[in-house]
């Protein structure tokens, strides 16, 4: 018998096989949308990570503090720090995806100067989880590096802190840390009440005027460049309120960019360095002595003939033959003599001058709101030879500011008030100390209005704006002794003399003696010219007119003259020159 075995036909084992490849077909499909998806969750979970995660942990609470931050103005409203919208652009370099070489020539053409290529590569390829690119970023920018189509770029609109003035009174405002705190000048002072959200509408107004400010350092600038100083400081102080209108330390920084700024540039000369001021100190000597009873008489001399020796050293005027004799009060200002001022002092006494000395803070910072500032340096052991030299600017160091305090003190009836830089309203002014009497600051003034008519003082005055002051040159102080070759030059002054309003100082650290000086490096040559340019510049934004036939009366003392002085000291006692 024979078997016959079906078998299917042609048209069924199609079919057959049509299915099979559907549901593989099918399979395939779901699996692949299933990657698809897996993919998508991929890419989605890591730019989430890319702007939330990976991002530091500080980041929001800084942006956050820095949004908070109020303004800070001038004396008259004009912004000096300011809390701007801005854009941002960072990278973080280890979830980068694309060539970090080429990224970094895109980069580097869009932003050439923040890098080249190289920079821009190792910010790509550092080891750290965020950097940023570009702080104020403008929209434009944004969107050409965002057409790069890098992940690990990005951005993010933020405040920003902004010092529209550039490096305008850098040293007074300070800047902030990358956590949005004050971490020098007036912003540490200020830190918590900028950042308090009840006062933010209400801008801190500090005591500085923009343009005095803007003067004094153009002034400054010029001299320290024609001098070649190691460093340069000016200030102008309010006499009756302590307010400081302006304060300029060199070389100086922009807060916009504080990370290219060194130490030299971050350092302000007017609180933190510290000073032997040479022969500005005599003035002040010359009070402490009629303050005291010891001179009564403007008459009473003082012999100056000859060098005095004490405690192994020599006290020298070396000027011209017509000083080699006794000297009045007045001629030995004008004339500036060592020898004179340190028998005064000889007769005041240690008690009296270190008092005196006290009481305008020498011994102590200065007094101001600012944190960065140095402690003077007091001799420990107050010897006869110690009174004598520090009665003309030898033995004892203080900043600027100090100096420029004394004299406010000096010329505006005798009060001693501290240092501000916040605007003083109107009858608030510190209290304040009484240092010497009226009488005898009435007396300075006319002094001190003699040696800018008659003396050193002669290139530091400004026509119509009646100055007075004092030059000072002093041998810069060095571990083990004094620099021969260097000098710390100093003019400080006030204005009007007859009803003072303003001191004005400026301290050059090592000037030259350049052709138009003859050589000479004293601050009759240097300091005090920038001190008549900066007065005449701004003398008239700060309230005072020019008057050619306004002046104080010091006619009682010009008959104590023997003969008019102009000559620069350039006496050889140690530390001291002028």
């Amino acid at each position: 018998m024979t078997v016959v075995v079906a078998r299917p036909t042609p048209q069924r084992r199609s079919a057959g096989q049509r299915h099979a490849l559907v549901a593989t077909a099918h399979m395939r499909l779901m699996m692949l949308m299933l990657f698809f998806a897996a993919a998508v969750m991929v890419v989605i979970a890591r730019l989430a990570m890319l702007a939330i995660v990976d991002g530091p942990a500080d980041e929001a609470a800084r942006v956050a503090t820095i949004a908070a931050r109020g303004d800070i103005v001038d004396r008259n409203g004009r912004p000096l720090a300011r809390t701007i919208d801005a854009w941002t652009i960072a990278v973080h370099p280890k979830q980068l995806i694309g060539d970090p070489m080429d990224i970094a020539a895109r980069l580097a053409a869009l932003m050439p100067d923040r890098g080249d290529q190289a920079a821009f590569y190792r910010l790509l390829t550092s080891k750290v989880s965020f950097t940023y690119l570009q702080r104020r970023a403008s929209p434009a920018l944004v969107e050409q590096v965002n057409a790069i189509g890098e992940p690990a770029i990005v951005f993010a609109r933020e405040t920003q802190r902004l010092y529209p003035q550039s490096s305008l009174a850098a040293h007074a405002l300070g800047f902030l840390s990358t956590d949005g705190h004050g971490m020098s000048g007036m912003e540490r002072v200020l830190d918590q009440r900028l950042l308090d959200p009840t006062k933010n509408g209400q801008p801190v107004a500090l005591s500085i005027d923009t343009r005095v400010q803007a003067a004094m350092e153009s002034e400054l600038g010029r001299a320290a460049a024609t001098f070649q100083t190691r460093s340069a400081t000016g200030i102008v102080l309010d006499v009756h309120s302590g307010e400081v209108i302006a304060l300029a330390s060199l070389p100086v920084y922009n807060p916009n960019r504080v990370g290219m700024a060194g130490s030299d540039e971050l350092r302000n000369t007017a609180t933190q360095s510290v000073y032997e001021l040479g022969s500005t100190f005599k003035p002040i000597t010359m009070a402490a002595a009629m303050d005291g009873g010891v001179v009564t008489s403007m008459a009473r001399r003082f012999d100056a003939t000859v060098p005095m020796r004490i405690g192994g050293f020599t006290i020298h005027d070396d000027r011209g033959d017509e000083q080699r004799r006794w000297l009045n009060i007045p001629e030995t200002l004008v004339y500036s003599s060592n020898i004179a001022t340190a028998r005064i002092a000889d007769e005041v006494g240690s008690a009296r001058m270190q008092a005196m000395f006290r009481k305008l803070g020498f011994d102590t910072k200065p007094d101001i709101e600012l944190r960065e500032k140095a402690h003077p340096l007091w001799p420990s052991f107050w010897a006869r030879t110690t009174v004598m030299t520090s009665a003309y600017g030898h033995g004892i160091a203080v900043t600027p500011l100090h100096l420029a305090s004394a004299y406010a003190a000096l010329v505006n009836g005798g009060i001693w008030r501290p240092a501000t830089l916040m605007k003083v309203a109107p009858g608030h002014e510190a209290a304040g100390r009484r240092v010497i009497g009226e009488a005898t600051s009435a007396r300075m003034r006319q002094l001190l209005r003699l040696v800018v008519l008659r003396g050193t003082g002669r290139k530091g005055d400004a026509p119509g704006y009646r100055v007075g002051g004092k030059t000072g040159t002093a041998e810069a102080a060095v571990a083990g002794g004094y620099d021969h070759h260097r000098n710390v030059a100093t003019f400080a002054a006030a204005f009007p003399m007859e009803a003072p309003r303003y001191v004005v100082l400026v301290t050059l650290d090592s000037p030259i003696g350049t052709k138009e000086t003859a050589g000479f490096k004293t601050a009759a040559w240097n300091a005090a010219p920038v001190v008549g340019r900066v007065i005449a510049r701004t003398g008239s934004m700060l309230g005072v007119i020019p008057d050619m036939n306004n002046d104080i009366d010091e006619s009682e003392l010009l008959p104590l003259l023997w003969r008019g002085s102009g000559k620069e000291a350039v006496g050889t006692s140690p530390g001291s020159v002028e």
